[in-house]
């Protein structure tokens, strides 16, 4: 019977990921490099750094979960144990606290606007989010948070790989 490209990639992966114990830890301190594209912390532990290594690796080959999911599983998270829930270091909230001030020079015009608990209030109008903001502001569509710059490009979050 042939086999299936999916199948031998599967396989090749699955060795990767083996082989990963039997590296010394210069090498594996290389493939975190070029997988992050920054130095592994230095006093990290083998099994963290290989763990963080096949979870990238993974990542890779098979696709990283959308923000659109992880936020979902952030908000169930949330809804099932709100006392321990709390932004992730890596995945913060795009929303700020209500009464931040945020501000974009557009244009040759600076912009305020303020974050409210259920809103945004821009030149002394509500508006349901940033995004709807920035519309206004530009005249086009963008995303409130990039636009206010609390989200950086999909380029930069993949320290220019995008």
């Amino acid at each position: 019977m042939k086999r299936m490209v999916s199948d031998i990639k599967s396989e090749k992966l699955e060795q990767e990921l083996k082989d990963l114990e039997t590296r010394g830890d210069d090498e594996l301190k290389k493939r975190w490099r070029s997988l992050y594209g920054t130095n592994p912390p230095q006093k990290i532990h083998r099994s963290l750094l290989i763990a963080a290594i096949a979870h990238r690796t993974q990542e890779n080959a098979l696709g990283a979960l959308k923000s659109s999911v992880r936020r979902h599983l952030m908000q169930v998270q949330a809804a099932n144990n709100p006392t321990t829930s709390r932004a992730s270091p890596h995945h913060p909230s795009l929303r700020p606290r209500a009464g931040t001030v945020l501000v974009r020079d557009w244009g040759g015009v600076t912009h305020q606007v303020k974050v409210l608990e259920d809103g945004i209030v821009f030149r002394g109008k509500r508006y349901k989010s940033l995004s709807e903001v920035a519309r206004v502001i530009t005249g086009s569509r963008w995303s409130g948070p990039l636009f206010f710059g609390l989200k950086s490009t999909a380029k930069e979050q993949n320290h220019g790989t995008a």
